[in-house]
């Protein structure tokens, strides 16, 4: 898998150049500017920093996998050390809730934070202690899978804007890979697991969530999951109680992508 995705971003170079119309990140700093996007949050992690989620049911956060477990250890998180502030900005959030329970996708395991290989399976739940039920925060609906050239945005925080969500209204879907889309949207640390949205008859739909970056020749590549089978691989799993989210690879049993060059391109995990 490794050097088809080497060879779908190589093949993708010339794609940025046809990509001028997409919109810079803006703060969503005011009541105004966060209404509608309430239902995205940060999700601090004890003293470990923090990743993005969004709500899709009143108790249901969906955001990555590698979320959920310690990077040092490679251990799963205890859910008592996630907290949900949803559409927090300026120091408050619209509800505040703890987690019972997290639950990664049933074929994720964590090999560390920078197997491209995992980006499929790269998604996971958190479920809240508490439903969500306020009007101005409603759970956001999930769409079907973009393709090469649709037009979507994301909501996302990240290490220099964790105060506030960013939106970018508009970036391109560049290609996909099998359970995996290549997206020119913009993301930094801290973004792991913000929505990709897609507006379908008017309503902005999730349609895949933020796993890793990539920079090519100094442009800025998203790395995010498929939703349509994983999610529901997921549902089922979460459903039956079961899942991935005590799967840990034993320590030094496979090679990682890290912070170097790897070819043409350099991946990190946001």
């Amino acid at each position: 898998m490794r050097a088809a995705i080497l060879a779908v971003l190589a093949a993708l170079l010339p794609v940025f150049a046809m990509a001028q119309d997409e919109a810079p990140l803006r703060s969503l700093a005011t009541a105004d500017e966060t209404r509608g996007w309430e239902a995205v949050g940060r999700i601090d992690i004890g003293d470990r920093g923090f990743c993005t989620g969004a709500l899709i049911a009143p108790d249901i956060v969906l955001t990555a996998a590698h979320c959920i477990f310690d990077q040092k250890t490679r251990q799963a998180i205890e859910p008592s050390e996630f907290r949900f502030l949803a559409g927090w900005r300026n120091g408050r959030a619209a509800a505040y809730r703890g987690v019972r329970r997290a639950m990664a996708h049933p074929d994720y395991v964590y090999e560390g934070r920078d197997r491209i290989d995992r980006v499929p399976y790269d998604i996971a739940f958190l479920e809240l202690d508490q439903p969500i039920r306020l009007p101005s925060i409603r759970p956001f609906n999930v769409g079907p899978d973009p393709i090469a050239g649709d037009a979507v945005g994301i909501v996302s925080y990240a290490l220099d804007r964790s105060d506030a969500p960013s939106i970018q209204d508009l970036c391109r879907v560049l290609g996909n890979e099998p359970g995996m889309t290549i997206l020119s949207c913009d993301v930094d640390f801290g973004s792991s697991g913000a929505p990709v949205f897609e507006m379908i008859d008017g309503e902005p739909k999730i349609v895949s969530v933020v796993s890793a970056k990539a920079e090519m020749g100094g442009k800025k590549v998203a790395l995010g999951s498929e939703m349509e089978r994983p999610l529901e691989e997921l549902r089922a799993a979460y459903a039956a109680n079961t899942g991935a989210f005590q799967k840990v690879a034993p320590a030094g049993g496979s090679h990682v992508f890290g912070q170097s060059a790897v070819g043409s391109a350099k991946f990190v995990r946001p």
